[in-house]
């Protein structure tokens, strides 16, 4: 497991197994977001099995499966408001790790600067310099 932290309270990973939840947890995360629809993963992580896991260790679990190449507006508003419920640092996942990082920086329109919002990600490789007049329609309502 690969746990990017792009800010003190949310950090991003490639794929995930159940295994991998102690020491998320361990790390100091309480909320974990799931980003990958369960069409593109066997079926032992699986939303249901990954939530099961989770809140056996007393984790929040929240699915909010982004489709590839499919971000939608839901999927935005989805993840704000899961960041902003967490009571404490929250952990996201999907393929890469890339789409968990652009559901953050689209959630954070508007709330930290547009250049932090493209270049913490990129810190980790995720280059979402593309992103930049999507995130400033959204800063602008």
């Amino acid at each position: 497991m690969d746990i990017r932290a792009i800010t003190p309270d949310y950090a991003v990973s490639p794929q995930i197994e159940p295994a991998d939840l102690p020491a998320i947890k361990a790390a100091g995360y309480v909320t974990v977001i799931d980003n990958r629809p369960d069409g593109e993963i066997p079926p032992h992580l699986h939303t249901a099995e990954m939530r099961r896991a989770a809140e056996a260790l007393g984790l929040v679990f929240l699915a909010n499966p982004v489709i590839g190449g499919a971000l939608t507006m839901d999927n935005v508003k989805a993840q704000a408001a899961a960041i902003a419920a967490s009571p404490g640092p929250v952990f996201a996942y999907c393929a890469s790790g890339n789409r968990s990082s652009i559901v953050w920086a689209l959630a954070n329109a508007g709330k930290r600067p547009v250049d932090e919002l493209v270049g913490l990600p990129a810190r980790f490789g995720y280059q979402l310099d593309h992103l930049r007049p999507q995130i400033e329609a959204l800063e602008k309502g």
